[in-house]
């Protein structure tokens, strides 16, 4: 009797199946893969969805249209013509530049400053600062540098106060302020010379080693990585300037 291969272990019985089966398992794989492709587009539409309102959704503290509007109003109030930009020791760039000098942490900038408080505060401050004079940006700047956060509220609800405050702090500092120098009798006048003696603070005739002393003090006290602004810097380097060379 010859062998039958149709009979024993492999017999059609057991050979249609795993056609069979093969055939389900590249359908359940085909399927699978289609889950995953899925799955992903799903989690990445998730993830943008997470990450969309950090962007957009992110407030400003201060906007230009904002800053106008404290322009105007502080313009506005009784006082403010007898308020003046002023120089490195008078007016409002001289109490700017105190202020910075005596407040919390005066190696950083007022920028610096403010972001610390409040972060972003202080970037956002001056990217709105673009389109306003030079004597209202000085009295927004010392608004912030005199009441930090605050000064939103006091610009916003009482413009008055504002320049009342900034008033009677420029008052102080021109009090302060070094008397201006006078030349020996006989001694011809230069108010170039003069004026450059009273920027840095010293007295007509003053040596040469007060000059740079002073020179070193006034351009770390007035530089503006430090708090100080870009003129009264300027007028500190041109005073040692005339006055060294």
């Amino acid at each position: 009797m010859g062998f039958d291969p149709r009979q024993g272990p492999f017999t059609a019985r057991t050979a249609r199946p795993i056609t069979g089966n093969l055939d389900v398992l590249l359908q359940e794989n085909a399927a699978l893969k289609q889950e995953v492709l899925r799955l992903r587009r799903l989690l990445e539409r998730y993830q943008h969805l997470d990450r969309e309102p950090q962007a957009v959704a992110k407030p400003r503290w201060v906007s230009s249209e904002q800053l106008q509007e404290w322009a105007r109003a502080l313009s506005q109030q009784p006082g403010w013509s007898h308020l003046r930009s002023g120089d490195a020791l008078s007016g409002l760039e001289g109490l700017l530049a105190q202020l910075n000098r005596s407040s919390f942490l005066p190696q950083l900038s007022l920028e610096q400053r403010l972001d610390r408080l409040a972060p972003g505060l202080g970037h956002d401050l001056q990217a709105a600062l673009t389109g306003l004079r030079s004597k209202q940006r000085l009295a927004v700047l010392a608004a912030f540098a005199l009441y930090g956060v605050s000064a939103r509220e006091w610009l916003a609800d009482d413009p008055a106060r504002v320049v009342a405050d900034l008033r009677q702090r420029v008052k102080q500092l021109e009090q302060q302020r070094p008397r201006q120098p006078q030349p020996e009798a006989g001694e011809p006048r230069d108010p170039r010379r003069m004026e450059a003696y009273q920027v840095l603070g010293l007295a007509w005739g003053a040596s040469r080693e007060a000059i740079k002393n002073a020179h070193r003090r006034l351009v770390k006290q007035h530089h503006p990585d430090l708090g100080g602004t870009a003129e009264a810097f300027r007028r500190v380097n041109a005073a040692y300037q005339l006055l060294i060379g």
